[in-house]
């Protein structure tokens, strides 16, 4: 799995960068790049709703720890996701092959023994 498809604001838009974000959520940003951020968020309603959640918090300068602990929590998730699906999976086993075609071959002669001495 692509490690972009584990970041939770990497999917906001393909022009606006995780850390501008932040910055402009901060209050960091100043004069030109603020508003070329404002921009591309009118460009992008799902960009513009998350951006919209993201100001709710109350305390700004946590928010990259808050970003850092959903995004780490979203992998822990998605490993664990991952883990189950593959121990689910049929993993070849040779063993069984050969076991099943002995058993075919024990029945398919036996069948023709029986048929013979009867």
């Amino acid at each position: 799995m692509e490690e972009n498809y584990k970041d939770i604001l990497s999917h906001l838009s393909t022009d606006i960068d995780q850390e501008m974000l932040l910055q402009y959520l901060q209050g960091k940003l100043r004069g030109e790049k603020k508003h070329e951020i404002e921009k591309k968020l009118l460009e992008n309603e799902f960009a513009d709703e998350a951006l919209e959640g993201l100001q709710q918090f109350k305390n700004k300068q946590q928010l990259s720890y808050t970003v850092e602990m959903l995004n780490r929590n979203l992998k822990k998730k998605l490993e664990l996701k991952k883990k189950r699906r593959q121990k689910l999976q049929l993993k070849d086993q040779p063993w069984l092959y050969i076991t099943i075609l002995i058993l075919i071959l024990l029945i398919v002669i036996s069948y023709i023994v029986i048929r013979k001495l009867l």
